[in-house]
């Protein structure tokens, strides 16, 4: 991953200054989705891309370590051998980003990938996950305890209350725990927009998040309403783009929740390579939060390797 975003002090000045503009905003998205989308091998290639920056997650309440063994497993072996064969691409090693579950499943999934001697990083969802209301001290517990159990990386959900009542010094001190509990794991933080209210909230959330040391902002934790839409999505990779200019340091950006199919995946590459440029497009700077678009993935590259759609049980899921 990028190497860790030592953080700022909090600039209220530079906060309280944001305004964003929204038509501008949503005319931007609408160009984002009109693009035409790549063909053939050239797609086959960028959804073998795609692959390599999801974090496969399961996060249902009915998880147990076998489904979290299925999931690694998955994670480690996400399209079927016979078809990066006959891509030629059986010996890449193309796997997930990683593998995504609640902090009492990361033992199992840190087992199960151990047991498979694979390297992949396991991230836990902590902090209260998903509304982010235990007190906060529970909240960092939750983050030690994910990190001591072997998590490599961590997804925090930031108090929504405090970016709604324009609490950003409140917020910042928070995320800066949040931040310190991780010791050497990296830190995601979950904006959860849906509940954010409006695209100067959205920015101004993104950039406090930024100022405490996340490595990668993240637009939701799947459990809202709303999760990850384009409109949102430039407001906060242009907060990036403004971090990046303003301290020299990259910070990774994650759409989670909703993104279901290949195309859409897509979509989100020529989002982030218009908008932040060749550098993000690797695990390291972009992921993909998802459980079902690997599935649709792999059909799609099914279909080009052998140009007939593949019936659902040829291709197993986690």
């Amino acid at each position: 991953m990028s190497a860790r975003n030592p953080g700022m002090k909090l600039d209220l000045e530079w906060i309280s200054k944001v305004r964003v503009n929204t038509q501008a905003v949503l005319k931007r998205a609408q160009q984002i989705q009109g693009h035409k989308l790549l063909k053939k091998q050239w797609q086959a290639a960028w959804l073998l891309k795609a692959v390599t920056c999801i974090d496969l997650t399961t996060l249902a309440g009915d998880d147990t370590p076998s489904n979290v063994h299925r999931l690694c497993l998955k994670a480690i072996q996400p399209i079927r051998y016979d078809l990066l064969r006959k891509m030629d691409m059986h010996d890449k090693g193309v796997t997930t980003a990683a593998v995504c579950v609640y902090p009492s499943r990361v033992a199992d999934a840190v087992a199960s990938l151990k047991a498979a001697n694979s390297s992949l990083p396991v991230a836990s969802v902590a902090t209260g996950f998903p509304a982010g209301q235990t007190p906060l001290e529970t909240r960092l517990q939750e983050v030690r305890m994910a990190v001591a159990d072997g998590a490599a990386e961590i997804d925090i959900v930031i108090n929504r209350t405090l970016a709604l009542t324009g609490q950003w010094e409140a917020m910042y001190d928070e995320i800066r725990q949040f931040r310190e509990a991780c010791g050497d794991a990296h830190m995601k933080s979950i904006l959860a927009i849906g509940e954010l209210g409006t695209f100067t909230n959205v920015y101004k959330a993104s950039m406090v998040a930024m100022m405490a040391g996340s490595d990668f902002i993240k637009t939701s934790t799947g459990k809202e309403s709303v999760n990850a839409t384009y409109p949102v999505a430039i407001v906060m990779v242009r907060a990036i783009r403004d971090y990046f200019l303003c301290t020299g340091h990259k910070v990774g950006f994650k759409p989670a929740g909703g993104i279901r199919t290949a195309q859409e995946s897509l979509v989100w590459f020529s989002l982030i390579k218009e908008e932040l440029g060749n550098d993000w497009l690797c695990p390291h700077l972009f992921r993909l939060g998802a459980s079902s678009l690997l599935a649709d993935i792999e059909r799609q590259i099914y279909h080009h390797v052998s140009g007939q759609y593949a019936a659902y049980h040829e291709l197993p899921m986690a």
